[in-house]
C-alpha cells in the first residue's frame, strides 16, 4: 500500500514541477514581449526626434578623419 502512496506522491510531484515550469516559461515569455514593447517606443521616439532635428544634426560623425 505504502509504494501506491509512495508512486501517487511522486506523480504529484512531478506535475506541480511541471506546472511550475510551465509557469516560469510563460512569464519569461511575457517578460520578452514586454521588452521588445520597450525598444520598439524607444525607436520610434528616436525616429521621432531625429527627423525633428534640423538637416544634418542628430546623425553619426566620423571624429577619426
Amino acid at each position: 500500500m505504502s509504494d501506491s502512496v509512495d508512486i501517487a506522491q511522486s506523480i504529484v510531484t512531478m506535475q506541480a514541477n511541471a506546472t511550475q515550469q510551465l509557469l516560469r516559461t510563460e512569464m519569461l515569455r511575457q517578460q520578452a514581449q514586454a521588452d521588445q514593447a520597450v525598444v520598439a517606443l524607444i525607436q520610434e521616439s528616436t525616429e521621432r526626434m531625429q527627423a525633428a532635428l534640423p538637416a544634418g544634426q542628430g546623425e553619426a560623425v566620423d571624429i577619426s578623419a
